[in-house]
């Protein structure tokens, strides 16, 4: 059942994935706020504070990680809006999920896989493309079991 859970999120993951012109990968808040179970901004945005505070501290461009976006909205009163929105990095995600709220098994699964992904990239396509089909399934496996330890400990705080 766990399996299938994290497969589920790993898809909604990559469902809201977006590709620039360029080819670079990018969330958007509002679309990951919904994932990871918030139903407010506003609390999501603390978190998103957080992550800033975190990427500055770390010597990382907020600018460059989160990238403000303005989107349209038709209000409740047939009047259009503007709502703010950022263009997220990977990394932004990651740092984002990192300063989530850890009670929330969803959480867990996004450390894990914005984790995953971001190793993913860091071994370039030519290397993982020299590994053996066993290298591969065995370096798979270490990223599964190192985001199920990651998983666990979450679970374990939840329930102290």
């Amino acid at each position: 059942m766990k399996q299938e859970i994290e497969e589920f999120y790993n898809k909604k993951f990559e469902e809201i994935k977006h590709t620039n012109e360029n080819g670079i990968e990018f969330w958007y808040a509002r679309e990951l706020m919904l994932i990871l179970q918030y139903s407010k901004w506003q609390n999501f945005e603390r978190i998103i504070e957080k992550a800033k505070i975190t990427c500055e501290n770390s010597g990382i461009s907020i600018k460059d990680c989160f990238t403000d976006v303005s989107k349209p909205i038709i209000s409740g009163k047939g009047k259009e809006e503007l709502i703010q929105d950022y263009k997220l990095t990977r990394y932004a995600c990651y740092v984002i999920a990192q300063n989530g709220d850890s009670r929330k098994e969803v959480i867990a699964l996004a450390q894990t896989y914005f984790a995953v992904q971001t190793r993913k990239q860091e071994i370039t396509e030519k290397e993982y493309s020299m590994l053996t089909e066993d290298e591969k399934r065995f370096y798979q496996r270490n990223l599964t079991r190192k985001g199920n330890y990651s998983l666990n400990q979450t679970a374990k705080k939840s329930r102290s």
